[in-house]
């Protein structure tokens, strides 16, 4: 299944005035003053994007600095000359893609700092300073001396010499190739001092190396599979090269940009292929080979690079603008319950996939494949990955393209009702449920089919006889129901009377409702709290006077029961007060 991201990529945008979606620098930021010639250039990734080339000039897109460089997937980039001083520099960042045309972003520009001071003195890095038995053919290389704009090189067979060069400018490079071989057996004296304008610092150390006998170096080999430049390279490939005559071995780095060797690192074959497993999909990769044998190493050897094939994505589609992700959609809750006395509880996906596995996950991480289908069994609670995958065919290759999931799993079971509190004044009562019970519950009132809530207290109840509550667990587990009796009064029926001869409610009857101001009432009896019968009252008489047989009854709570002429029955409790 195809989940499509709407990512705009409008090649013509700029000369339309409409936004882009390009990287903005982040080091430095667009307009930046005083910014260091030996700045690393850096931007935000941009997602769906297989990697990036960046061009650095003096004008609006120009290239007279850096043109176009590959730097793979990284987001920052550090010349290795540096940058002019006191200049305006402006950058171009490429998005490149595989199988579609690059984007060309915009320019972004900053203006270095004014340099007032002459560079430090370098070193040696090829051949390293007192390094033995080099070939004659060996190649010199230096480092970067921080605001230089130039070297000169002295190059002798005696300390101070200049037999062989002598204080030549070699202009801003950080490599020397000798037009002819370096004597054999000899020590070699190196003097390399950087300058700009405000010339160079004087006493820089001298360096040396010494020569081997005479011996023949192989040369460079060159990429057979794939070719350099190739693209819908299987992320498992067979990599070969030119068989070098004379070459006992070879060196291999392999990277996901020109500067980091991150998947093979000058790792030595005695063959001339090796397998690499599992590269990344829709990335560009750079590979240099170094043959060599006794003699050393094959000189400036130079740097080749191939792009895998699309994967899963996302990627971008040039046809309709958009990112294309080839991995299923998925939709899993993060936590599942299973009911105790339901053990094993079988769990499903409805995720359309072409394949499914489960894994239960241990307290140190580690997984335990326990299903290949949509569905899984579940006898115990923890933590657990859910992988559903299609398979996608690409050229000649089919690869996996998987979405997972991890979620929790706990056990529930049914709710015990362990008491029911009604509280507050008539028209305001509230109820608040008490349970036991390891589930996730929620609440219901005299209905088993709701609504339910989270809350296990219910407010401002209107005056009724009973109440059935319900205690359902969410996950499942099912619904426990209690039916409650009401032990407050309903409306028109005082709950209390103080029968002491003040002539202040010395009687209790029934009051119609103001609404209705009349009564369908029988009669109203009377009662104790033990269910002795006290009394029989007419609704239109004067009421109750607290008294049974002429005698005046104690403080204490008593019952009604009235009788309507529809047959109801209607109870609730009296306060006798003295």
């Amino acid at each position: 299944m195809l989940r499509k991201l709407q990512y705009l990529f409008i090649f013509f945008c700029c000369s339309l005035g409409y936004g882009q979606t390009c990287p903005s620098l982040t080091n430095p930021i667009d307009g930046a003053t005083n910014v260091s010639v030996n700045t690393s250039i850096s931007w935000n990734s941009v997602v769906g994007v297989p990697g990036y080339l960046i061009s650095i000039g003096t004008t609006p897109g120009g290239t007279d600095i850096i043109n176009s460089q590959s730097i793979g997937s990284a987001t920052s980039f550090t010349p290795a000359l540096g940058l002019p001083e006191n200049t305006q520099v402006y950058v171009t960042i490429t998005l490149f893609f595989i199988n579609q045309p690059n984007i060309v972003c915009g320019s972004e520009t900053f203006t270095t700092e004014n340099v007032v001071t002459p560079p430090p003195c370098t070193t040696l890095n090829s051949p390293a300073d007192g390094s033995t038995n080099i070939n004659g053919a060996t190649n010199l290389s230096w480092g970067y001396s921080s605001t230089a704009t130039g070297y000169r090189l002295t190059l002798g067979t005696t300390p101070g010499g200049g037999e062989i060069l002598n204080n030549v400018d070699l202009n801003n490079t950080l490599f020397y190739n000798p037009p002819l071989d370096f004597p054999p057996d000899t020590q070699i004296y190196i003097l390399i001092t950087p300058y700009n304008e405000n010339g160079s610092i004087p006493g820089c150390n001298e360096e040396s190396f010494t020569t081997g006998p005479v011996a023949v170096l192989p040369g460079c080999a060159t990429m057979t599979s794939p070719l350099n430049g190739a693209i819908n390279v299987p992320l498992t490939p067979l990599l070969e090269w030119t068989d070098v005559p004379g070459a006992a071995g070879y060196r291999v780095s392999l990277g996901s940009s020109p500067f980091v060797n991150d998947v093979l690192d000058n790792v030595a074959f005695g063959t001339n292929s090796t397998f690499v497993l599992d590269f990344e999909p829709n990335s560009t990769f750079f590979i240099s080979i170094t043959p060599f044998n006794a003699a050393g190493e094959a000189i400036s050897c130079g740097q080749e690079s191939f792009s895998t094939i699309l994967g899963c994505g996302p990627y971008f589609d040039a046809v309709t603008g958009e990112l294309v992700t080839l991995n299923p959609e998925i939709n899993f809750p993060d936590t599942i319950s299973f009911c105790q006395n339901e053990v094993p509880f079988l769990a499903h996906t409805t995720d359309v996939a072409d394949g499914y596995r489960w894994y239960k996950i241990d307290t140190l991480g580690n997984e335990t494949l326990i299903s290949e289908s949509d569905e899984v069994a579940l006898t115990e609670i923890g933590q657990y990955r859910y992988e559903a995958y299609n398979f996608i065919s690409q050229f000649v290759n089919t690869i996996e393209c998987p979405s997972s999931k991890e979620f929790s799993v706990v056990s529930s079971e049914l709710a015990t009702i362990t008491n029911v509190e009604i509280s507050g004044p008539i028209g305001n009562t509230a109820i608040s449920i008490q349970i036991t019970g390891i589930g996730d519950y929620e609440y219901a009132l005299n209905n088993s089919n709701g609504p339910f809530q989270d809350s296990n207290t219910f407010t401002s109840l209107p005056e009724v006889n009973s109440y059935t509550v319900y205690v359902r667990d969410k996950n499942g587990c099912g619904t426990v129901e209690q039916k409650i009796e009401q032990d407050i009064t309903v409306e028109g029926f005082p709950k209390f009377f103080t029968p002491n001869g003040d002539g202040i409610n010395d009687f209790w009857q029934f009051i119609p409702p103001p609404l209705t101001n009349e009564s369908n009432l029988i009669y109203i009896q009377i009662f104790d709290r033990y269910g002795n019968f006290l009394a029989q009252i007419d609704p239109e008489s004067q009421g109750w006077d607290g008294r049974y047989r002429g005698k005046s009854l104690p403080s204490s709570s008593y019952w009604f029961r009235a009788v309507s002429v529809d047959g109801e029955p209607v109870q609730g409790a009296i306060a006798l007060k003295r």
